[in-house]
């Protein structure tokens, strides 16, 4: 089975409605109910984009059929394979996450697996000196000196959020980071692990995305509706607010 890292464009991703009604076909039907709830297209892409990502890896890397896999959540909210039958992949661990432009999946065997994806914009109206300063309290001056031994603010900031990242629990966590902010620094659209010694993403297309799959529910026409009548994208909040709710 071994080591999986995955990243599908969902903020690129411009669904035609055939797109959009077959991937709608490939999750349960209440994952499809929940996506549909959500007023923002990109909101939906994204969610949409992690659940067919994790039948994908459970299709493709488990040999299990498609559209046998029933998928349950945790109390915190982390995805499992709920299929009794299936008990002896209970030590294979996967995770997703979306932010930005990307979705992404890691699993392990015998490991448990977290996963959190971050774009490193400039944090709100601050500079990135004067968000050190606030968030100074966060870590040790050891810490601190890691962090501001990169090369130029950018990377401090990718440093910062690595070290975020290993604060919030104690699965074996991978922080991901996407592309800079227009106007400073270097602007790229790579997905990168940040951990030196991860495998790197593969960037997969739609195509990829459903090439294994197999109808959960029949076609819905007025599922198209629904996406049509979602709102592009939300006002853009404060990046401060983000590190309140990690």
């Amino acid at each position: 089975m071994g080591s999986v890292r995955w990243a599908f464009p969902c903020g690129a991703w411009r669904p035609c409605r055939q797109e959009w009604l077959l991937a709608a076909q490939l999750v349960q039907p209440e994952e499809k109910d929940r996506i549909g709830q959500f007023v923002f297209a990109r909101d939906a892409k994204a969610a949409l984009a992690g659940r067919l990502l994790i039948r994908k890896l459970i299709a493709e890397k488990l040999c299990i059929p498609w559209n046998e896999i029933h998928l349950q959540r945790t109390s915190k909210g982390k995805p499992f394979l709920a299929n009794n039958e299936f008990s002896i992949y209970s030590n294979y661990n996967f995770n997703v996450s979306h932010q930005g432009d990307y979705a992404v999946l890691a699993a392990e065997p015998e490991l448990q697996v977290g996963i959190d994806i971050m774009k490193t914009n400039l944090p709100g109206s601050s500079s990135i000196p004067n968000f050190f300063r606030i968030m100074k309290r966060q870590f040790t001056e050891t810490e601190w000196g890691v962090i501001k031994s990169m090369s130029n603010e950018w990377m401090q900031l990718d440093m910062f959020h690595r070290h975020w990242e290993t604060r919030l629990d104690d699965y074996h966590h991978i922080a991901v980071a996407l592309g800079k902010q227009e106007g400073f620094g270097q602007k790229h659209s790579d997905v990168c692990c940040m951990e030196p010694n991860e495998p790197q993403f593969t960037l997969l297309t739609f195509e990829d995305l459903v090439a294994s799959g197999i109808p959960v529910t029949p076609e819905d026409s007025a599922y198209w509706d629904n996406f049509c009548s979602k709102q592009e994208t939300p006002v853009k909040q404060n990046s401060h607010s983000s590190y309140e709710c990690l």
